[in-house]
């Protein structure tokens, strides 16, 4: 009987030593890389909870409330700048201008300083008026300070965008540190000195970030590539805005339903309201932060998928995995929240805002909706479809402010948390009806091979 030799020494051999070279030259290097981007983002988001939480005890419902009321205008222009700068650069970076990139960022440098003098300049007389028609409270400070710290902290996220586009994440993850390490040293310093308000908060970011910026940009001369190639500003901006305009408006439109009752419940019933409502909503923010990160993951994959099988009942499988995944997540996190809530709220606030904590359920429930929404708009994305996305959260918008407004006269903080729920379900309805259109369009424009 022959025997059948299945294997070769040396094939073998040679086998193992391309397996080995693979994951060392390319596997090995990919999840360092992946770590370090998602250490990078847990920094900042980490410090950004962590300030949040500790304003929340250190600071006067009222002050706190300016603080909520500030921040949120802080977090519509910082959709703007990602919509409109940061998205389009990884973008673009990474594949026109990737053999010049120092030449392409001297110039996002030139549109940051335009970006500067257009907050200074709007922020600032806005800052004005409302210090002279509504001196105390401090909401005027507060607006001054995000007018300070808004430019600084663009800069910040510029920098360290930057690095992205050559790989290099690690040197993000040190800036990251760096200013988080600034940013949580200086609370402590401002608490024990006397010296926290909203004002001197945001002044400490601004400040925390122009260093770190400093920092970076000086590693980043000599780190990205020049080609010596002349470009064109008016040229860039143009190709920034054809590809940002859309996350621009659905940016906005999702913005409206959750930001816009900070100042709508301070103009009501007084700041401290505001400062209640950003106490409950600091809960979401670990969720969010979440989605995200999975949303990074999950975009690619969709967009792969689609691909290769646009339309039918596959989509609608994958659709349905990625919004069960994300409610699975959010449903766990808000079962241990709700289940520890009193101790959380006395843990984190200090004995502060546990009036609100009946709240949390409802804010539990609106987070979930938002949740499915959100993976079923992940596969829209992957389908190239952003105007659909930006019609579902512009009409759940419209919703939102028709119950929203009302609500938040007559219930206070209550009316405000029913009116972001009632956006979320609306977003979800909405999109999973487009996204249903949209796969039997597919569907149907796909040919019938015999």
């Amino acid at each position: 009987m022959a025997t059948l030799v299945t294997d070769n020494p040396v094939t073998a051999a040679s086998g193992e030593a391309g397996l080995v070279a693979f994951i060392t030259t390319q596997v090995v290097p990919w999840a360092k890389k992946s770590f370090l981007a998602i250490l990078d983002q847990g920094l900042i988001s980490g410090s950004n909870f962590l300030t949040s939480i500790l304003l929340a005890r250190w600071l006067a419902p009222d002050q706190y409330g300016s603080y909520a009321v500030a921040f949120a205008i802080f977090i519509l222009l910082s959709l703007i700048y990602l919509a409109l700068l940061l998205e389009p650069m990884s973008v673009f970076g990474g594949s026109s201008y990737s053999r010049g990139l120092w030449e392409y960022t001297r110039v996002l440098l030139w549109l940051q300083l335009g970006i500067t003098l257009l907050i200074v300049a709007i922020l600032g007389a806005v800052t004005l008026a409302v210090w002279r028609f509504v001196p105390t409270g401090g909401l005027a400070g507060a607006l001054a300070g995000v007018t300070l710290a808004a430019p600084c902290l663009f800069l910040f996220w510029l920098a360290r965008r930057a690095y992205y586009l050559e790989l290099s994440p690690a040197r993000a993850v040190r800036g990251a540190a760096f200013y988080c390490g600034l940013v949580l040293i200086g609370l402590f310093v401002l608490y024990e000195k006397s010296r926290l308000s909203p004002f001197t908060a945001f002044l400490l970011f601004a400040c925390a970030a122009l260093l770190t910026s400093c920092f970076l940009f000086y590693e980043l001369r000599r780190l990205l590539p020049s080609d010596g190639t002349k470009l064109s500003t008016r040229h860039i901006w143009s190709r920034h805005w054809t590809y940002g305009r859309w996350a621009l408006a659905t940016s906005v439109a999702s913005w409206i339903p959750v930001y816009i009752y900070y100042p709508l419940l301070s103009s009501l019933h007084g700041m401290s309201y505001s400062g209640q409502l950003r106490a409950v909503m600091n809960f979401t923010s670990p969720i969010e932060q979440t989605q995200i990160a999975l949303a990074m993951l999950f975009l690619p994959y969709a967009a792969r998928v689609q691909g290769g099988k646009p339309g039918g009942k596959s989509t609608w499988r994958l659709a349905g995995k990625l919004a069960m995944v994300l409610v699975l997540v959010t449903a766990a996190y808000w079962g241990t929240v709700l289940l520890l809530q009193k101790h959380l709220l006395q843990l984190l606030y200090s004995g502060k805002y546990m009036q609100v904590a009946p709240l949390l359920r409802v804010v539990a429930i609106g987070s979930i909706f938002w949740s499915a929404a959100y993976g079923l708009a992940v596969l829209l994305r992957a389908m190239e479809s952003p105007a659909l996305i930006f019609v579902a959260y512009s009409s759940a918008m419209v919703v939102s402010l028709l119950v929203g407004i009302p609500a938040s006269r007559v219930l206070g903080v209550a009316g405000g948390i029913w009116g972001i729920n009632v956006s979320d379900v609306v977003s979800f309805v909405i999109v999973a009806l487009l996204l249903h259109r949209k796969i039997k369009a597919n569907t149907r424009a796909v040919p019938v091979c015999a």
